[in-house]
């Protein structure tokens, strides 16, 4: 799909529904650095050598620090709304995510984008449950660095 169209729009649960199965992006590439990564693990308070030590991780198999897991499905949401807006619905919320991997790591320097597709549609009380599968793919790697199957809610307009 090509970016510069998006985010695509849906205005209706008949709008939502008709996206199901379809690829939605991919996002703009997004720069993994060492600072941004820093800045997560002072966030969560998560400082294991692998993300925060340069000097001891070049010594490693992966040769340099890597992001964490989290790191990159922290990004989902803001990739999400770069893709697909909800600004049509009354309200939208993030629901939760089922399954989540990571299948490959995200080393410092790389740089990683994201595609959406809308698995399933599900009508609830006052609106629809949306199943998206996130795909985060790192620029130049075989294997996405994480898969997730995230769920929001949207409410129809008055």
């Amino acid at each position: 799909m090509d970016t510069s169209q998006l985010p695509v729009m849906p205005r209706s649960l008949a709008d939502l529904e008709a996206l199901v199965g379809q690829d939605i992006g991919p996002t703009a590439w997004h720069d993994v650095t060492q600072e941004r990564i820093n800045a997560f693990a002072d966030t969560t308070g998560d400082h294991q050598w692998i993300h925060v030590d340069p000097e001891r991780a070049a010594s490693s198999p992966l040769g340099t620090t890597i992001a964490h897991g989290l790191y990159s499905l922290s990004l989902g949401p803001a990739f999400s709304y770069s893709l697909l807006s909800f600004e049509a619905f009354a309200h939208s919320l993030n629901y939760g995510y089922d399954k989540v991997r990571f299948p490959a790591p995200l080393p410092t320097g790389s740089r990683v984008r994201m595609t959406l597709t809308i698995t399933s549609v599900e009508q609830v009380a006052g609106g629809a449950q949306i199943r998206t599968l996130q795909t985060f793919e790192r620029e130049g790697a075989d294997k996405p660095v994480a898969v997730a199957e995230s769920l929001a809610r949207v409410v129809e307009g008055e």
